[in-house]
């Protein structure tokens, strides 16, 4: 059970969010100073050091993150994004990425599967098609038409977590689970990309000339329904850049940042004035209000604005974020939530 606490994050703001680098604590939330990366979870940091060495030569947002992106994708110990994710009910490795740029191009792949690096194909279908997202069978013809390569993606240790959880066959999301699966090699439980539960990698970059960029990329909750896709995928939903205003993307339950187009959200509070930890907040919050049994799933948000400054919120404690700018690139900030997850 979980037990109300109203803003527990103001405790959780501490001195992990004053760091020695350029990403200094302004108000409620983070600020980056010059080009920087955000990314959600632990994981992101590893991520966000890829997207910097591209951001720190002048690069361009767009290529940070797809370099980010990679990085989990080729994480054999990540079981929420990428070749090591775990299956679908049937057994099924399928990936779902979205990449957004400053001019507002998108590109997004989802149920792609055999393909390592869903976020390199989402940029393709942006770049070389009239299309913003390709889907199954499709989608994966024109990964191989581009020249991908088809792999076999069920490693070992997903394949035995995937024979544990079938001899009970429980579909159970649980918050938090992209850091209590991470290293796990058969079907333990533990948070980065829980088995019984979701999710997702999301980043979101500034470059030296000020424009944003942003990536999504997961391969969805274990043991979904085959052909199942959340909000990763969907511009709007799992990932929302608008380069006057700012950028946002989400992670956990996908259903529940669906229903409420969660990104989009958040970046169109901000553009009415909130700072973006207030605008995660407020997503979060109409979550709830909807639907307030989601007080006991996960679903967050991230977000940074045009001027740098970053938030975020969740439904539960246990989010956290990367945070990675000029002088410090492996800040993790915890993040605040409305509920304290039961430990």
């Amino acid at each position: 059970m979980l037990n109300r606490r109203g803003l527990i994050g103001a405790s959780l703001a501490g001195p992990a969010m004053l760091g020695a680098g350029r990403a200094t604590a302004q108000g409620d939330g983070v600020r980056l100073t010059g080009p920087g990366v955000i990314s959600t979870w632990d994981f992101g940091v590893a991520a966000n050091q890829a997207a910097w060495a591209v951001l720190s030569k002048g690069g361009r947002a767009l290529d940070a993150v797809e370099a980010g992106a990679r990085i989990p994708e080729q994480d054999l110990k990540n079981h929420s994004v990428g070749r090591a994710g775990y299956p679908d009910r049937d057994g099924n490795v399928s990936l779902d990425a979205c990449i957004m740029d400053e001019l507002g191009n998108c590109g997004a792949v989802a149920a792609l599967e055999h393909i390592a690096h869903p976020i390199s194909v989402a940029r393709r279908v942006m770049e070389k098609t009239p299309h913003v997202m390709l889907v199954g069978a499709g989608a994966l013809q024109f990964a191989l038409e581009q020249g991908f390569p088809r792999e076999a993606l069920l490693t070992p240790e997903s394949r035995a977590a995937w024979e544990a959880w079938k001899k009970e066959a429980k579909y159970n999301p649980k918050a938090n689970s992209e850091v209590l699966d991470y290293g796990k090699t058969t079907g333990q439980l533990g948070t980065p990309g829980g088995a019984g539960n979701h999710d997702t990698i999301g980043m979101l970059a500034i470059d030296a000339k000020g424009n944003l960029s942003g990536a999504c990329t997961t391969s969805g909750m274990a043991w979904k329904m085959r052909g199942r896709v959340g909000d990763s995928p969907i511009i709007g939903a799992g990932l929302y850049v608008d380069n006057e205003v700012g950028g946002a993307t989400s992670t956990g339950v996908g259903e529940e940042v669906i229903r409420n187009v969660g990104s989009f959200l958040v970046v169109e509070l901000m553009r009415q004035g909130r700072s973006p930890e207030a605008a995660c907040r407020e997503a979060v919050e109409r979550i709830l209000k909807k639907k307030p049994q989601a007080k006991d799933i996960q679903v967050g948000f991230l977000a940074v604005n045009k001027s740098g400054e970053v938030g975020a919120w969740a439904i539960q404690s246990g989010f956290s974020y990367a945070v990675c700018d000029g002088r410090k690139q492996d800040l993790l900030v915890p993040g605040k939530a409305t509920y304290s997850a039961a430990r």
